[in-house]
């Protein structure tokens, strides 16, 4: 990489090599969730982003959808629908399209009011995500998986601004 980028940016590249969703992946980063769609594009459109981008998705084998999917179950948010589940009313529509809802399985209305809402199970997320890693090239690519995770949280290779 020729320049060092942003805390932030770095972040948002670590999350987006992690999760394959750009607009997730910038609010992972601490941008608004209001303006995260726009911050991703611009994460997205620079060259030393989508460089660093490319070298974390190389070290961490290629991702794939089915493992940013698995990703995604295993270290996604739920805020959306604990807020969902504890609201009077049901949201309009609109408000309900712009919700993170991907880890949710189910969404019952019981008879006598309220809600259930069910999970996907996290820790079989990462079991299946495990096995597709160690199963593809080894230990290697489950190594260099908690390598990125630990440089992501030890402050990597950005600039504090």
């Amino acid at each position: 990489m020729a320049e060092k980028i942003d805390k932030r940016r770095y972040e948002f590249c670590c999350q987006y090599a992690l999760l394959g969703n750009a607009e997730e992946a910038a609010v992972k980063a601490g941008y608004p969730k209001s303006t995260a769609l726009k911050n991703a594009a611009d994460c997205l459109s620079d060259n030393n982003c989508r460089e660093l981008i490319t070298d974390m998705t190389n070290k961490l084998s290629h991702t794939s959808a089915v493992k940013a999917g698995l990703r995604r179950l295993a270290f996604g948010e739920c805020s959306d629908a604990v807020t969902l589940a504890f609201a009077d009313e049901l949201p309009p529509p609109e408000t309900i399209r712009k919700m993170n809802l991907f880890n949710v399985s189910e969404i019952k209305r019981l008879k006598g009011g309220g809600m259930e809402i069910k999970f996907f199970d996290r820790l079989k997320a990462l079991e299946k995500l495990y096995e597709l890693e160690t199963s593809e090239n080894g230990s290697n690519t489950a190594a260099g998986l908690i390598e990125a995770l630990t440089a992501s949280a030890q402050g990597g290779d950005y600039e504090d601004n």
